[in-house]
């Protein structure tokens, strides 16, 4: 089995976290003010977050880089209405709206996160 469960610098993990659980309906299974872990209903690590300059990362080292640069978080989730409801009711910055991908014949839509990454949710 290979699993990914990409780790991304941000500037408030503990607010970052509290985006993501609104959004997605996930939970926190670390929680900190310097490392997250969210999971989602099945327990599954889908997500971590990571203070920037924390713990001695090479590529965490710095929030003057970019954040997000060359990176899409395409997260596939059971319930698009829900997440979709959820964006809008808490006022998310929608990059792209709700529409059909001709290339995966999946709904999806854009947005970006407090640090400014890129995240593709998909049916």
């Amino acid at each position: 089995m290979i699993k990914n469960e990409p780790i991304i610098g941000v500037s408030d993990v503990e607010k970052s976290s509290d985006w993501y659980q609104k959004l997605l309906d996930c939970n926190s299974s670390h929680g900190g003010a310097t490392f997250e872990m969210l999971t989602d209903n099945n327990g599954e690590v889908f997500l971590c977050l990571h203070k920037w300059g924390e713990h001695g990362h090479p590529t965490l080292a710095s929030s003057q880089i970019q954040p997000g640069n060359g990176l899409i978080l395409y997260l596939r989730v059971e319930n698009l209405n829900k997440v979709w409801n959820n964006a809008r009711e808490f006022n998310f910055k929608i990059e792209e709206s709700r529409h059909m991908n001709p290339n995966s014949g999946k709904e999806q839509f854009c947005l970006k996160d407090l640090d400014g990454y890129y995240l593709m949710i998909t049916e």
